[in-house]
């Protein structure tokens, strides 16, 4: 063993406590994953911040749709080195969100201060003695060391490089404690003095690396020559070195993030190198946008300006979980919505997705858009599918009409069913809120009753209608009362004469329409009056005359 190896062991015996594992032993806790080959694995990584925004569970999203296209495994592990972040119980609101947002793991923290699987623990305040002793094998070998700098030192560090037009940073002739010599290290760690550990990097920024990014192709960065923190004074990891010992031991292939981490791509090789840990791959994905209704132009969707950029937010709306996944995949690839028109029935399970695919700038998000996804997704659902859901999301954000729906589950699924289970089947719904309004008219506790202008022929069909009819029957006896009243019963005739009559059929059973469910549209007419039933029509009817 050479002076320095001595030292350096020295030196990493008088910082840490006696009894760390070894790296090794580590290594046999958690090893290699029995996974196929090709199999992703992939993490979710939020600071506990109690909520989510569409940008965090747009990269979640893409981790869940990795690991089920490769057979993989997708976990949840929150990142809490940084206290300052933290918002009481920030761990509830994030499970609650993913939850609500159909975004299952397959082991990771479930709740506050639980958690599944083996290769925990997975939340990073309580991997401490993990952390000290791959920091320990780093001082052993020469490549950290403890700094002793002030916060006013750093201050004044600071100063002089901004004087001196340099970049800041501790690195180079400002590295301070990079040099002491191991009695002045030993004498500092004896005298008590407040230290961190800092990385002593071999970098040099006017070298490059290159770095295979999986959605933004080969990139070429200059080296990371930053001696950065490793350990806090307190003992508590950097988020850098942290989440390096993580993605190795939780066995993580590729991490799917924000392109605002690009910057620090060059540090993470780094480690990893340093470390000697295989890195994982990478795919930096750009910041969701949205159109800005005041410069027309396009910018970041903010969790201050836009309610529609917090998940809550979609989830209390009543977007149901299926249209939200489905909306996601049209912006992350391009060929989905190809795919989807040749397989209308398919699940999204079996849509090839593929991180190349994905485009390097920030994918724009279309509230119209998405309600016309979730039309069309909530079209293609069962009567029966379609009043679990609804009800589920009544239950939690509307109690009034959760008690409508379940008061008569038949009555309120026959009002579900119509138009329903066709070639071309109704969009009128986009999201669980718009039941209230949309189906208002089938219960007489929202029933608003509107005039008619024309009570004559509400009289005329009351004497002849007959709710047993089938539809053919129903539409004749429409017509039939059509003209007594000096209305056409035929369309194309009254258009080639309109001044002969008062109107035309449509009129006609416009006025019932209005009488019966006091709206101009509404489904297909005779379908509803058969589920709001006789007693109804007749009361609406005559009430309306």
């Amino acid at each position: 063993m050479t002076e320095n190896l001595v030292s350096a062991a020295r030196l990493a015996a008088a910082i840490f406590e006696s009894g760390l594992k070894s790296p090794a032993e580590w290594e046999a806790r958690f090893p290699v994953r029995g996974l196929p080959e090709g199999a992703m694995v992939t993490r979710f990584a939020p600071s506990p911040t109690g909520f989510l925004t569409l940008g965090n569970l747009l990269t979640a999203f893409v981790d869940r749709l990795l690991a089920n296209t490769s057979g993989g495994v997708f976990f949840l592990r929150l990142e809490d080195t940084d206290k300052k972040r933290e918002t009481g119980d920030g761990v509830s609101g994030i499970v609650n969100d993913m939850a609500a947002f159909g975004l299952a793991i397959d082991e990771g923290v479930t709740g506050f201060g639980t958690e599944r699987g083996a290769y925990g623990p997975y939340t990073q305040s309580h991997r401490r003695e993990i952390y000290h002793t791959y920091a320990k094998a780093l001082v052993e070998q020469g490549l950290a060391y403890p700094c002793f700098c002030s916060a006013d030192d750093l201050d004044k560090l600071r100063n002089e490089q901004e004087q001196a037009g340099v970049n800041k940073g501790y690195y180079g002739q400002w590295t301070k404690c990079r040099n002491l010599s191991l009695d002045e290290q030993l004498a500092h760690l004896k005298s008590g003095e407040p230290y961190t550990l800092r990385l002593r990097s071999p970098g040099d920024a006017s070298r490059k690396i290159f770095v295979n990014d999986l959605v933004r192709g080969k990139l070429e960065l200059p080296e990371y020559d930053m001696d950065v923190v490793l350990l806090k004074a307190d003992g508590i990891p950097t988020y850098h070195f942290a989440h390096a010992v993580d993605d190795h031991l939780m066995r993580v292939t590729h991490v799917i993030r924000g392109d605002e981490w690009l910057a620090s791509l060059p540090l993470h090789a780094q480690l990893f190198y340093l470390l000697g840990f295989k890195p994982p791959k990478y795919a930096h994905i750009a910041p969701m946008m949205k159109l800005d209704a005041e410069t027309g132009g396009k910018r970041k969707l903010s969790k201050r300006k836009d309610p529609e950029a917090a998940v809550g937010a979609l989830v209390r709306a009543g977007y149901p979980n299926a249209a939200l996944h489905e909306y996601l995949v049209t912006l992350l690839n391009s060929s989905f919505e190809d795919w989807r028109r040749a397989n209308p029935d398919a699940p999204l399970a079996k849509f090839p997705f593929s991180l190349k695919k994905m485009q390097p700038s920030g994918a724009l998000f279309d509230l119209q858009k998405l309600e016309d996804v979730s039309k069309t997704v909530i079209s293609r659902m069962t009567a029966e599918q379609v009043y679990a859901q609804a009800l589920a999301w009544a239950n939690a954000f509307d109690p009034d009409l959760a008690s409508l729906l379940s008061n008569d589950p038949a009555y309120s699924i026959a009002m579900l069913s119509i138009d329903r289970g066709n070639k071309k089947p109704r969009k009128d719904i986009a999201r669980w809120g718009q039941l209230r309004e949309l189906y208002s008219y089938f219960y007489d506790e929202l029933f608003e009753p509107r005039l008619v202008s024309a009570p004559e022929i509400l009289q005329a069909y009351l004497e002849v209608y007959d709710p047993n009819d089938d539809k053919d029957a129903w539409f004749a006896k429409i017509k039939s009362i059509c003209e007594p009243l000096g209305y056409c019963p035929d369309v194309k005739t009254y258009k080639a004469d309109p001044d002969t009559w008062k109107g035309h059929v449509s009129d006609v059973s416009g006025a019932i329409r209005m009488a019966v469910t006091g709206r101009e549209n509404t489904p297909d007419l005779w379908a509803v009056m058969r589920v709001i039933g006789e007693a109804r029509v007749r009361g609406r009817m005559e009430e309306a005359m």
